[in-house]
């Protein structure tokens, strides 16, 4: 999310979660005031290879409730910011032959992962991988599903989550494929989106 107007839109649609790069070189690099939101809605800042100096700040000016990594992070540096009383989700791009044991040196410093598609920027590319690699995924922390996912592929993601090896999938980000531009999402198609896991 970028601009106050649209997440005031969309926060009226009540998602579970919004994002919030801060990240200068992407064209979403959030600047502005974040509005009042309902309590429920849980603000997440997103950071590509960030100091924890810079997390710190980011934190204590706009109240997030969760930190997303995009980066090269370490384990060491998840750690870190979990001993800082930051709820940590590690984000990883995922391909056909990703190997899911790299997770394993994260496990106890994450809150929840992330399994984006590989691509040429740090996420928001805008594709989709195979989900079936994640029957691969066997350990039990739980993790956001991202990559491509729209009102395109609704039934596909809903197929997905019925399957047993998704189970630990707790939460759909969305990001591209809702927009209108960098940033600003569309409220019909997001109102779609979230009507179409509430049946």
């Amino acid at each position: 999310m970028k601009f106050p107007d649209n997440i005031s839109e969309i926060a009226s649609l009540q998602p579970d979660f919004m994002g919030f790069i801060f990240y200068e070189k992407s064209p979403r690099n959030f600047e502005d005031d974040i509005p009042n939101l309902p309590k429920a809605i849980k603000k997440v800042g997103v950071f590509v290879n960030a100091s924890l100096e810079e997390i710190q700040e980011k934190v204590k000016q706009y109240e997030l409730d969760f930190i997303q990594i995009h980066g090269d992070e370490s384990p060491e540096f998840c750690h870190l910011l979990q001993q800082n009383k930051f709820k940590v989700i590690k984000a990883f791009s995922v391909y056909n032959l990703f190997n899911f044991n790299t997770l394993n040196k994260y496990y106890n410093y994450c809150d929840c992962f992330l399994f984006d598609t590989k691509g040429t920027n740090y996420g928001g590319n805008g594709l989709t991988f195979d989900w079936s690699v994640l029957e691969n995924y066997n350990l039990d922390k739980p993790y956001f599903l991202s990559g491509g996912i729209g009102v395109e592929n609704i039934e596909e993601i809903i197929s997905f989550l019925k399957k047993d090896h998704s189970k630990n999938c707790i939460a759909i980000d969305c990001n591209s494929k809702l927009e209108l531009s960098p940033g600003l999402k569309s409220t019909e198609k997001t109102k779609q989106l979230i009507n179409a896991f509430k049946k």
